[in-house]
């Protein structure tokens, strides 16, 4: 299913992201700060279909139970966009753009592979779980069609120019 329509799909992304500070920490405060206005843009934006909430984030990232390995400094999203051109978008033409280009300044950036799209059923609400098995396969794996970057996706063309810098 690589390129092209994916009739019947929307995609869903999961970014990892673990913080270089604690959250109350000031050297990550212009993040903390931003993530109401960053999550508010991509709630208002086209293409837009579900981001998991605050309170089941916090409890996959932080709890023993949850699915994402209880690191208090994980900041992490999972959403579902309609199709490939609302998620680039969104990344790289909003206010998202400016916070992606300081990630160095807040996030470890030891870990090489911090992001995973796949494509679901249109109504599908993945899970955490889900989402984790997904990542996984990505790293093991490399890019097919269970689980890919925007370097699999022929339609993402915005990330080639502004993924640098």
């Amino acid at each position: 299913m690589q390129g092209g329509a994916h009739k019947g799909m929307h995609l869903a992304e999961l970014n990892l992201g673990i913080l270089k500070y604690d959250w109350d920490d000031p050297r990550v405060q212009d993040f903390v700060n931003g993530l109401d206005l960053v999550n508010g843009v991509a709630a208002r934006s086209p293409g837009f279909v579900w981001r998991m909430d605050d309170a089941e984030m916090a409890f996959e990232q932080t709890h023993e139970d949850g699915a994402m390995g209880a690191n208090p400094r994980m900041a992490s999203t999972l959403s579902v966009w309609e199709d490939v051109a609302s998620l680039e978008h969104f990344v790289w033409n909003t206010v998202h753009k400016r916070f992606y280009d300081r990630k160095a300044e807040w996030y470890d950036m030891g870990a090489s592979l911090r992001f995973c799209m796949w494509w679901v059923p249109v109504g599908h609400r993945p899970t955490m779980a889900e989402a984790m098995a997904r990542f996984r396969h990505l790293e093991q794996h490399g890019p097919g069609d269970h689980a890919f970057g925007w370097d699999h996706l022929r339609e993402a063309e915005l990330w080639k120019d502004k993924a640098c810098g």
